[in-house]
């Protein structure tokens, strides 16, 4: 059975993957699912945590990164503007950002009953992609709790595939969902490791590249009665690492994301989401200020290029085994999208 791209063969890029191939290779980075699957309803969250101990007092340097801006996300602004992440990301549907985003909020206060009171407040981040084709996203059914089971249940190892957020989601018209990858980076200073976990919900059938061969088509003619549709998706990358960097570099390096995303036949519609998180766990922030001066480790800029690899690649494996790990589903009014796996004899 095809759980993932490299069981056929695929191999992207020349640099090694961590343990597991995945966003959680990076130590302290775990990942959990609350998956919602009733009927017409087929949605869910996914919970990345930057790290085990508490965010809030131990921030991590973050950026962002809007590659085309048709998505609505929450904590954003602040992660630009400071150059920091507080509290656990969630990626849902996107009516359900508000849910979300309250869930991280009393999460964070009963971790932490100094804000409000002797601190300022919380900045929560969320991030989302739109799964009305096969989940009644009218209803909105995830809720504070599953949100905050998804965060409660993260774990090193997790599903990819169509869990979680991912459950309802469709990519180059075939079914799409969470994936994730990873690349290992070495320097005289050190080994270093660049994860990443998509939500993949873009792309339209016909352009749709697997590691460099345009098999869209082929699978297109295969389907028959698919007819094309316009790019009106979405993808959320997380990129999460361990390599010393400062927030600029950082925002320098998740740029990066977006050549992986094009490889595989993206063009960024006019109606896609396509947005990116990141954050480098090797310098933590403390919430309070230090009567001292802070210290910050970083690389040198010649040494960047080794990073930017690694992300391109990570996020166009991360996004094949996003489909590859999805099986066939239908969903609401009878819609079905097809898992990529079906169509692996093309290779």
């Amino acid at each position: 059975m095809v759980k993932r791209i490299r069981d056929i063969g695929v191999e992207i890029g020349a640099l090694k993957t961590g343990k597991l191939n995945k966003i959680t290779d990076v130590e302290g980075v775990k990942v959990g699912h609350y998956t919602v699957k009733h009927g017409d309803l087929n949605t869910g969250v996914t919970a990345v945590l930057p790290h085990e101990g508490n965010l809030f007092t131990e921030k991590v340097m973050g950026a962002t990164y809007v590659i085309n801006g048709f998505g609505k996300t929450v904590g954003t602004v602040q992660i630009d503007e400071l150059g920091t992440i507080e509290t656990p990301i969630l990626l849902t549907n996107t009516l359900n950002v508000g849910a979300c985003s309250e869930a991280i909020v009393e999460y964070t206060l009963n971790q932490n009953p100094e804000i409000g009171r002797t601190t300022g407040t919380v900045n929560p981040v969320v991030g989302e992609c739109n799964d009305m084709m096969l989940n009644d996203i009218r209803e909105m059914a995830v809720t504070k709790e599953n949100a905050k089971e998804a965060i409660h249940e993260a774990d090193v190892n997790f599903k990819e595939g169509a869990v979680g957020a991912g459950t309802g989601m469709k990519c180059f018209g075939l079914k799409g969902g969470i994936g994730s990858s990873s690349r290992i980076i070495e320097y005289p200073h050190g080994h270093y490791t660049i994860g990443v976990l998509v939500l993949s919900n873009f792309g339209q059938l016909k352009n749709f590249h697997l590691n460099g061969k345009h098999i869209g088509p082929r699978i297109q003619s295969k389907l028959g009665h698919l007819k094309s549709e316009p790019d009106k998706g979405s993808i959320m990358v997380i990129v999460a690492t361990d390599l010393p960097v400062t927030e600029r570099q950082l925002k320098r390096v998740i740029k990066r994301s977006s050549v992986g995303i094009a490889r595989t036949g993206s063009f960024y519609g006019n109606g896609s989401g396509d947005l990116v998180i990141g954050f480098s766990t090797a310098n933590k922030i403390p919430h309070d200020r230090q009567n001292e001066l802070q210290s910050f480790k970083a690389i040198h800029e010649e040494d960047i290029d080794q990073a930017f690899q690694a992300v391109a690649d990570a996020t166009e494996e991360a996004i094949l085994n996003s489909m590859v790990a999805a099986k066939t589903m239908t969903g609401r009014s009878g819609n079905t999208l097809y898992s990529l796996s079906e169509f692996l004899s093309f290779e």
